[in-house]
């Protein structure tokens, strides 16, 4: 379920008896160094285990948001077979939009693939 700032995943579809219950918040910030960045920060558990974890990602890279915290999440058990962990489209792609709006981003921006790749 996803509200502005706020995603909540539990026992995502197709996944079958995996038990999860993962909150992914996020927030714009100002890095002086970087510049707007996106500050993730993912709780919940996954199997009755209890995990949390932080990161940020730079303007440019933000909207790889699901690609890490699914690496994240299969960090704390979240097989991988069993693909992303923002698996419904509509809640991504209301997430996306969100932080589109948060980072004033337009779509055909630069993105500095050398950097998405390294995962800075």
């Amino acid at each position: 379920m996803f509200e502005p700032g706020h995603l909540h995943l539990v026992n995502l579809p197709g996944l079958g008896t995996q038990e999860l219950d993962i909150h992914l918040y996020y927030e714009v910030r100002n890095d002086s160094e970087k510049g707007p960045v996106v500050h993730f920060r993912m709780t919940g558990e996954i199997e009755g285990r209890n995990f949390e974890e932080e990161f940020e990602l730079r303007r440019d890279t933000a909207f790889n948001f699901a690609s890490v915290a699914t690496r994240l999440a299969a960090k704390h058990g979240l097989h991988p077979q069993l693909g992303p962990v923002v698996r419904n489209h509509r809640d991504y792609d209301a997430m996306f939009e969100d932080i589109r709006e948060k980072l004033s981003a337009h779509p055909g921006e630069p993105v500095d693939l050398d950097r998405l790749l390294r995962g800075d």
